[in-house]
């Protein structure tokens, strides 16, 4: 299956996130960490602008409650409006 984001929305793929012990070696759930902010680019909407200024492959970071979360092919997805976009990172 394909998305493809309307408008000013960019579909963003979560970076895989690293198991994460405490000190002491415990293990800490995945329900208790916080979802990550930064993401790669996997679709841009349709709007020139934002086609000019994110593209597809991009990392960026974007606010903790932006978007709406989606699965695909167990995957974890966020649709993201322009506005909820902070950055893109650059090398």
């Amino acid at each position: 299956m394909k998305i493809q984001p309307l408008d000013d929305r960019v579909l963003v793929e979560f970076e895989d996130e690293k198991e994460e012990r405490t000190a002491s070696g415990l293990i800490i759930p995945d329900t208790a960490k916080e979802k990550p902010r930064t993401g790669m680019v996997v679709a841009v909407g349709t709007d020139e602008d934002l086609q000019s200024k994110v593209k597809v492959g991009d990392k960026i970071l974007f606010a903790k409650y932006g978007g709406e979360e989606i699965q695909m092919d167990g995957k974890d997805f966020r649709i993201v409006q322009r506005t909820d976009i902070l950055a893109v990172f650059k090398n």
